[in-house]
């Protein structure tokens, strides 16, 4: 169901055509306006990635740069939560492992470990911060579980080859350090999405598993935020709409990945944003262009 006002936004949109100066842009007609605000940032210095695809047919609705590999801040943590995930059950390794915080894992910014007084907790609940609220210490202890590398011998084994997380989390970054958190292509990360929403990424059990923990996120400030859903929960369908998302924001940087099903249909979706970020002015443009994105994608499931 659509309101009348919808239905007007989609009567008034023609076919937008490609610039030349970005040739890799392409929406069909239901994505003209993200496309056309997607194309505006660009034209004002931004580089756009994003993309879009049926969930059901993995027919793509929307893709503009999408294989081009830009950080993504945040959104490689799904990889750390993916392993994770796959060692549950397997090596010793069990949801109730309790795990403790250590000094050299304080970090500042997103999440909200660092201000309890609770000095350790189950390897599940840590997980679920990290899904909640992309929690950066809870982010850290994880890694020191698991390590890195399987990390990265992980995501090699998915097939992923401009997706990685490159470091653990650091309030300040040396010449000597990963200049970023994690990078990543739309077109990588939107199939991870997808596969994470069939149940095979890795296998059904982890993979319904990370997106009960990315499920949790409180953060619905970027593309989500059309979807109408209450930031604080959403665990369960409203409206007929159930989303799992994850998140990236730095200087100048919005990342957003997910996956939205509706009555219609169901989509998997990526943008990276990457602006100059001078002006709140700037900063808006930004996150309203993600909102008109996601208006789009609300239309088209609903």
């Amino acid at each position: 169901m659509v309101t009348a006002t919808t239905e007007r936004r989609r009567r008034g949109r023609g076919h937008l055509q490609p610039t030349g100066r970005h040739r890799g842009f392409e929406a069909t007609e239901n994505f003209s306006a993200g496309f056309q605000a997607l194309a505006h940032l660009a034209l004002d210095g931004a580089q756009v990635s994003a993309r879009a695809i049926d969930l059901l047919t993995g027919r793509v609705l929307f893709s503009v740069d999408d294989h081009v590999v830009l950080p993504t801040a945040s959104i490689g943590k799904v990889l750390l939560l993916l392993e994770v995930s796959a060692r549950l059950g397997v090596g010793g390794y069990s949801r109730y492992d309790i795990l403790d915080r250590t000094s050299p894992d304080e970090v500042e910014d997103s999440g909200i470990w660092q201000h309890l007084h609770t000095p350790a907790l189950p390897l599940a609940d840590v997980a679920s911060l990290v899904g909640a609220a992309s929690d950066n210490l809870a982010t850290n202890v994880l890694l020191r579980r698991v390590g890195l590398d399987a990390v990265r011998e992980r995501t090699d084994e998915l097939g992923l080859q401009r997706t990685a997380l490159l470091d653990r989390v650091r309030d300040r970054r040396g010449p000597d350090d990963a200049p970023q958190l994690s990078v990543g292509s739309m077109d990588e990360l939107v199939w991870l999405f997808a596969a994470i929403a069939r149940g095979e990424a890795i296998d059904a059990t982890t993979s319904y598993r990370v997106a009960d923990w990315l499920a949790l996120n409180v953060d619905l400030s970027m593309v989500a935020s059309a979807f109408g859903l209450d930031p604080l929960s959403h665990v369960r369908s409203d409206h007929n709409l159930t989303l799992f998302n994850k998140t990236g924001t730095d200087k100048g940087l919005l990342s957003e990945v997910g996956v939205l099903r509706g009555p219609r249909a169901g989509v998997a979706y990526g943008v990276t944003l990457s602006y100059r970020d001078d002006r709140l002015a700037d900063r808006l443009s930004a996150r309203q262009a993600m909102h008109t994105i996601g208006l789009d994608l609300l239309e088209y499931v609903h």
